[in-house]
């Protein structure tokens, strides 16, 4: 049995940005850092920022493009994609992303934490079509 399952909580470190694929599906793109608490040599914690890019998919990309702005906390619940190419100057890239399955908003950027609490509920709503009771 094989598992790929990811739980990330961190903030934007840029406005998510919708684009389309070539079949006209919705791909929400953006970024979320996460930081790593560390002890140094000397015993002191630092944080050591990790940088996760994550995608997600169709209307609730849509839907959600317009409130996940920079800085905003959010966790999520996805699973890791590799994918590889051939880069225009020649060799081979690769890249690891998360795919996101479940994404929750703790806080919206630039406002209070009452006034954010309410934008899951508008991402809730896109889920009740697909509810069979």
């Amino acid at each position: 049995m094989s598992i790929n399952k990811v739980f990330i909580s961190g903030n934007l470190t840029r406005d998510a940005e919708l684009a389309q694929t070539a079949g006209g599906m919705s791909v929400l793109g953006f970024s979320v850092a996460v930081n790593d608490r560390v002890k140094d040599a000397s015993g002191n914690y630092t944080d050591r920022p990790n940088f996760f890019d994550c995608k997600m998919f169709g209307k609730r990309a849509e839907s959600l493009a317009s409130y996940l702005a920079k800085g905003t906390k959010v966790t999520i619940e996805g699973k890791l994609r590799w994918s590889q190419w051939e880069a225009k100057g020649g060799g081979v890239r690769t890249k690891v992303e998360v795919i996101v399955d479940e994404l929750e908003m703790s806080t919206r950027a630039n406002e209070s934490r009452s006034a954010a609490t309410s934008a899951p509920d508008t991402a809730y709503d896109l889920y009740e079509e697909d509810c069979p009771f």
